[in-house]
């Protein structure tokens, strides 16, 4: 077992890890290992994945075993020394950067390295990036970057050019289902069926697989597609996907956002009924990083819903076009 086995249809990208993993083990002065690191490729790819993969491997003493307690605590994110930094609004701000930053310069408590990893890089703002430059170009020696993004040219390039970069690719449709026939319950038609549909995007085609309501959401939406005869239906189609888009981001964050508000609340509650000083303006604070979160949960389940709909088209073009490939033949 090894914490590069849930790479899937990245054999490349694997073995370049593993060589730097073994450089930076046995201190060798070759040009393997470096500090910066950007990790890009398409969504679903597995660029997070392989960021924490690496991460686990540089803390292990066994490099990147994946059942010892160092590996088990990365993978699971709650590793003393590897920060996973995962925005939930728009943006990734300067100020979140600053507070990443700060943490960074702290020393190792437990292994020899302190990691950072900064999923969707490509919401830096300017300003944020601007601040992050200097770090990354000049880090602590103790101190490891992991950057991820879609493609290189989502980051900047005064960014770009101080990392190490790596490109990791869609992974194939046979992959994806050997991926869930072994990591899931499920059976062979379902592990063909979500890796079909997903169209290589790993994290897609587990939740489709092993989630009956995403099964059923993901056929309402196609069911639109099918609607679409006028501009009228057009118009009621949208706003329908816009409806559900926005009900199911209130499913999803409510009780994190509820539970969030409570934990504040508790924190800054003085002797009565009223807030200690600082109390309200950490309150609003929250919601407004809560309605950043929101809208973002929104436009992530929009872009979902896009996706699916697409693949109508897809399979018109393809069908026009005399080949065989469709991915909705559930359909």
């Amino acid at each position: 077992m090894s914490v590069f086995d849930s790479l899937v249809g990245q054999s490349e990208v694997v073995e370049r890890l593993k060589s730097a993993t073994s450089a930076a083990t046995s201190g060798s002065t070759t040009q393997e290992m470096v500090h910066s690191w950007l990790f890009v490729g398409p969504a679903g790819s597995g660029r997070s994945n392989a960021a924490v993969a690496f991460a686990a491997a540089l803390v292990c003493s066994q490099s990147g075993c994946g059942t010892c307690r160092d590996c088990q605590t990365v993978l699971t994110g709650t590793h003393i020394d590897v920060e996973r930094f995962n925005p939930t609004g728009l943006s990734i701000k300067a100020e979140e950067v600053r507070e990443l930053i700060a943490r960074s310069a702290w020393s190792p408590s437990v292994g020899p390295w302190r990691i950072v990893i900064i999923e969707d890089a490509d919401r830096l703002t300017e300003t944020a990036a601007n601040a992050l430059l200097k770090t990354i170009e000049e880090p602590e020696t103790h101190t490891l970057w992991f950057l991820c993004a879609p493609t290189l040219s989502d980051v900047s390039i005064t960014i770009r050019s101080r990392c190490r970069h790596l490109q990791l690719r869609t992974p194939s449709k046979t992959s994806v289902e050997e991926f869930l026939l072994t990591n899931t319950s499920v059976d062979s038609k379902t592990a063909a069926f979500a890796a079909r549909v997903s169209q290589g995007h790993i994290g897609r085609a587990r939740f489709i697989a092993t989630n009956q309501e995403a099964q059923s959401r993901r056929k309402d939406v196609l069911a639109l597609a099918f609607s679409l005869k006028d501009i009228d239906s057009c118009f009621k189609a949208a706003s329908r996907l816009l409806d559900t888009a926005q009900e199911q981001a209130e499913s999803e964050n409510s009780e994190r956002d509820s539970k969030q508000l409570k934990q504040l609340q508790d924190a800054y509650q003085g002797t009565g009924r009223s807030l200690i000083s600082g109390g309200s303006k950490a309150i609003k604070d929250l919601e407004k990083e809560q309605k950043s979160a929101a809208t973002r949960s929104v436009r992530d389940n929009l872009d979902s819903a896009l996706l699916d709909i697409a693949t109508i088209y897809r399979d018109v073009l393809v069908v026009q076009s005399g080949s065989d490939e469709i991915l909705n033949i559930d359909l």
